[in-house]
């Protein structure tokens, strides 16, 4: 910031900037990412990448019952898809580890890297907006009214 709180814009761009190649360097890291679930004590194992696509399937021969090849049919496919849940959901915790640095720049707490704090900033989240102008209309707001017809309708005083 410049004396007397002003923001510098070149610095506010180089900031955005910086932001989105590591963005895009999170992204990157997570597409080629890959992690495993499993299901059955390790009878089945599953693959999956960063973006939650299944890559692969290992299934372990002690996983068939050749004396019951129904039961063994439906038991290997319960196998699999626990396994692939499994390893869903350790793609959505290397997702949400991954992003959350990201998240919680934009949200006000960390702000964008050299600008602390740009969460309190109007359109930028976490913070009032301009004083004096109305925002979006609460839901939880009785008297809003998201009537199209009426452009002053969701402002108490204005319809």
């Amino acid at each position: 910031m410049e004396p007397g709180g002003q923001l510098d814009m070149q610095q506010l761009l180089a900031a955005a900037a910086a932001m989105q190649s590591q963005l895009m360097n999170a992204q990157q890291e997570l597409a080629e990412a890959e992690v495993q679930g499993s299901a059955g004590g390790g009878l089945v194992l599953a693959t999956v990448n960063g973006q939650g696509e299944l890559v692969d399937i290992t299934i372990d021969p002690a996983a068939i019952d050749v004396a019951d090849p129904q039961e063994s049919v439906q038991a290997i496919a319960d196998l699999v898809l626990a396994a692939y849940r499994d390893a869903c959901r350790a793609v959505d915790d290397l997702q949400q580890e991954t992003m959350a640095p990201f998240a919680a720049g934009l949200g006000g707490e960390g702000g964008l890297p050299g600008l602390p704090g740009l969460g309190s900033m109007p359109g930028l989240g976490g913070g009032p907006g301009v004083p004096g102008v109305p925002g979006p209309a609460d839901p939880s707001d009785p008297e809003a009214d998201d009537d199209p017809d009426d452009p002053g309708a969701d402002r108490p005083g204005l319809s």
